[in-house]
C-alpha cells in the first residue's frame, strides 16, 4: 500500500491537450436532428471502402497462421520492394527497399522519425496551422514546435524567405505536410525544391508528409522532382499512408522513406514502439500497388469532384470564405469577427448536425477557421450544405 504521495506522471505528456476529435464529437449528442442527419465532417476518414480484392487478401491473411506471426522491424520484404519501385517509378529516381520503413500508420512514422531527429530542448519548424498530432508528438518529446507560417494570401504555401530568422542552433528539422492538413494547400513543386536547398544549405533535415499524396489535383501526380537525384539521401525524409490510399486507415499502414544509413537507426526505435508493422495489409498492399492503380485513379477523380461540389455548395454564401481546398480538406474563413472557432464549430454541431473542427485545434492564430474533412460523405451530402450553413447566428 502507497503511503506518501503518488509520483506525477511525466508532466511533458500531462500538459498536453486530449485528443480534440473526440471533444467535438461529442457536441453532436446535443443535436436534435432537426436539419436532418449528422453530416460528419470531422475526421479524415475515406469515404469509400476499400477495393474488394484487397479485402479478400487481407481476410485469408488474417486467417492464416502465418500472418499472425511477428514479421521484420522495417516491414514485410515484398511490401518494400513493392513500394521502393513504386517510388522510384513515380519519381524518377533510384530508391532501394532498404530506404523505406513501414510504419503502423503514418503518426507512428512521424513520432519515429521526430525521435530520431532531435530530443528535448531542440526545435522543429511546423508549418502554421498545423496538423494537431504533430505538435502534440513535438510537446510530449519535449521538442519545440516552432511554427512556419503558411498565410491565407499565400494560399497558406509557406515560404523560405521565412524561414531564415527562424533557424538558430536548436533548429534540427523543417517539417512540410503536402497535400495538407489542415488546410488542403498543395504546395508546388519549385517550393518544395528551395526548402530543400535550404535545409541543405543549413544542415538541417526536411521531413516531408505525403499521406495525401495520391489525391493531388488531376493532372499532377507528384509533388516534387527530390528524388531524382542523389543529394535527397543527405537531409530529406519522406512519410506516406497507405490507409488513406487504399481506404484501409483501421489497418494502420504507413511509411517512411529515408536513405538506409537513417533506416537503420530508425529501426532501433521501430522496434521499441511497434516491433512490426501490421502484418495483414502488408501482405496485400504489394499486390494493390499495382493492380488497383486505376483504382485509386478514380478515388482521385471522385474526391477532386466533392472539392468541387463544396464549393458550389458555399458559392451561394459568400461569407463563408473558403481560403483553401485540396485533398481530403477545406479550411473555411466564418464570418463571425468577434466568435471563437470553437463556438461556431459547437454552434454548426448542436443547432445544424455539421460536425467539423475549429481552426483553433490547428494552433495559433486560427479563431477565425474551420477545418471541413470533404472526402468524408459523397457529394450528393456536400449539395445540402448550403441551407446548413445558412442564416446561422453565433
Amino acid at each position: 500500500m502507497v503511503s506518501g504521495p503518488v509520483n506525477p506522471i511525466n508532466p511533458l505528456v500531462a500538459d498536453v491537450g486530449s485528443p480534440p476529435i473526440p471533444e467535438a464529437q461529442s457536441w453532436i449528442r446535443r443535436y436534435d436532428g432537426s436539419f436532418g442527419p449528422l453530416i460528419n465532417l470531422s475526421q479524415a476518414v475515406p469515404g469509400n471502402a476499400p477495393h474488394a480484392g484487397l479485402l479478400e487478401r487481407m481476410a485469408a491473411v488474417a486467417g492464416s497462421a502465418a500472418g499472425s506471426q511477428y514479421g521484420p522491424i522495417n516491414g514485410d520484404a515484398d511490401l518494400r520492394q513493392a513500394y521502393a519501385a513504386d517510388l522510384s517509378h513515380l519519381y524518377e529516381g533510384r530508391i532501394a527497399p532498404e530506404d523505406t520503413a513501414i510504419t503502423a500508420g503514418c503518426n507512428m512514422a512521424f513520432f519515429a522519425a521526430m525521435m530520431l531527429l532531435a530530443h528535448r530542448g531542440e526545435a522543429v519548424l511546423l508549418p502554421t496551422p498545423w496538423y494537431f498530432n504533430h505538435q502534440m508528438t513535438l510537446d510530449m518529446l519535449g521538442i519545440e514546435a516552432r511554427p512556419l507560417p503558411c498565410r491565407p494570401e499565400n494560399g497558406f504555401v509557406p515560404l523560405t524567405d521565412d524561414v531564415e530568422p527562424l533557424i538558430d542552433e536548436k533548429l534540427r528539422a523543417i517539417v512540410l505536410v503536402t497535400p495538407n492538413n489542415p488546410t488542403g494547400a498543395v504546395y508546388p513543386a519549385h517550393v518544395i525544391e528551395a526548402f530543400a536547398q535550404l535545409c541543405r544549405r543549413r544542415g538541417i533535415y526536411l521531413v516531408i508528409d505525403e499521406t495525401y499524396r495520391d489525391f493531388l489535383p488531376q493532372g499532377m501526380n507528384r509533388s516534387h522532382g527530390l528524388f531524382s537525384t542523389e543529394e535527397w539521401r543527405d537531409t530529406v525524409i519522406q512519410l506516406y499512408s497507405f490507409s488513406k490510399s487504399y481506404a484501409i486507415p483501421g489497418h494502420r499502414t504507413g511509411a517512411i522513406t529515408a536513405d538506409v544509413k537513417l533506416v537503420e537507426q530508425l529501426a532501433k526505435i521501430l522496434d521499441c514502439i511497434q516491433i512490426c508493422a501490421p502484418r495483414t495489409a502488408q501482405a496485400a498492399l504489394p499486390w494493390a500497388i499495382d493492380a488497383l492503380r486505376d483504382w485509386r485513379e478514380d478515388n482521385r477523380a471522385e474526391i477532386n469532384r466533392r472539392a468541387q461540389v463544396f464549393q458550389d455548395a458555399l458559392a451561394p454564401l459568400p461569407e463563408w470564405k473558403i481560403e483553401s481546398v485540396g485533398a481530403y480538406f477545406a479550411y473555411l474563413r466564418h464570418p463571425f469577427p468577434d466568435a471563437k472557432a470553437q463556438q461556431v464549430a459547437e454552434k454548426l454541431a448542436t443547432e445544424r448536425g455539421v460536425l467539423c473542427l475549429p481552426g483553433s485545434y490547428f494552433g495559433p492564430g486560427q479563431e477565425r477557421h474551420l477545418r471541413v474533412a470533404i472526402a468524408n460523405v459523397g457529394a450528393d451530402v456536400l449539395r445540402g450544405l448550403t441551407e446548413r450553413f445558412r442564416g446561422l447566428r453565433v
